[in-house]
């Protein structure tokens, strides 16, 4: 069984939906320890003028849980979200589609990062037709740090295997705590696929938010985003 573990992105890009289907279980850890400079709060999208980054402004303190993490209400950035989709893709051809569910994201006013990230993500899963079963680190009892942490993930959940980045490995991961537990490691290797965007006349932008393929691609999305860089290589098997 091959499992993959990953934060809960914003509007999350397409190498986090294809991390997801590639596996058999998937675990969001949604009670880490916030990255103020990664992507939990933020993605992009192809506007007119080129990729633009759409961020949720929070209200942040040093060394905070991901749970914990509040939205800014006092800024009105759902309103200028939802105005920066709505010019780069209403003549998209699957935008209405999906048009009720965006628009009711972002006339609520939302408190807590974590639950608009869940709320969105389902959707993604669902409309897609993912398969993977998915898994909430708040509901496990998550023990030890960094490689350790994961490794006993992968343990309490009887994985064979553990799906990471291509570079992850080279990075930050001891591939000796995985070997000792029997556990081996696959990379995900991930290509962008190249698809028909929006405001063409720029060129193509890879590696953007899921909902540019979505409103692009519509029923067609999970496969054209599969059948593009499935490449896996085990690590230490």
């Amino acid at each position: 069984m091959l499992v993959g573990i990953h934060q809960l992105h914003y509007l999350p890009w397409l190498r986090y939906i294809h991390k997801i289907a590639s596996c058999d279980v998937f675990v969001i850890l949604d009670t880490i320890q916030f990255n103020k400079n990664g992507w939990q709060n933020r993605n992009k999208i192809k506007t007119s003028q080129g990729a633009k980054i759409l961020t949720v402004p929070v209200l942040h303190k040093r060394a905070q849980n991901l749970s914990e993490v509040e939205i800014d209400t006092k800024q009105r950035w759902a309103k200028k979200h939802w105005g920066t989709i709505l010019a780069a893709y209403q003549k998209a051809p699957h935008f209405d589609e999906h048009r009720k569910f965006f628009e009711e994201i972002y006339s609520r006013e939302w408190e807590k990062l974590n639950e608009l990230n869940h709320e969105m993500l389902s959707y993604f899963v669902n409309v897609l037709g993912i398969k993977t079963k998915i898994v909430h680190g708040s509901d496990m009892e998550l023990r030890g740090e960094a490689t350790e942490r994961l490794v006993n993930i992968c343990k309490d959940l009887t994985a064979s295997a553990y799906l990471t980045g291509a570079y992850a490995a080279e990075a930050y991961l001891e591939e000796e705590l995985f070997k000792a537990a029997g556990i081996s490691l696959t990379a995900q290797q991930f290509k962008c696929p190249e698809y028909c965007q929006q405001f063409q006349s720029l060129g193509f932008i890879p590696e953007l938010a899921i909902l540019d393929m979505l409103f692009n691609c519509g029923p067609r999305t999970l496969e054209i985003l599969m059948q593009s860089g499935i490449s896996s290589s085990a690590l230490n098997s």
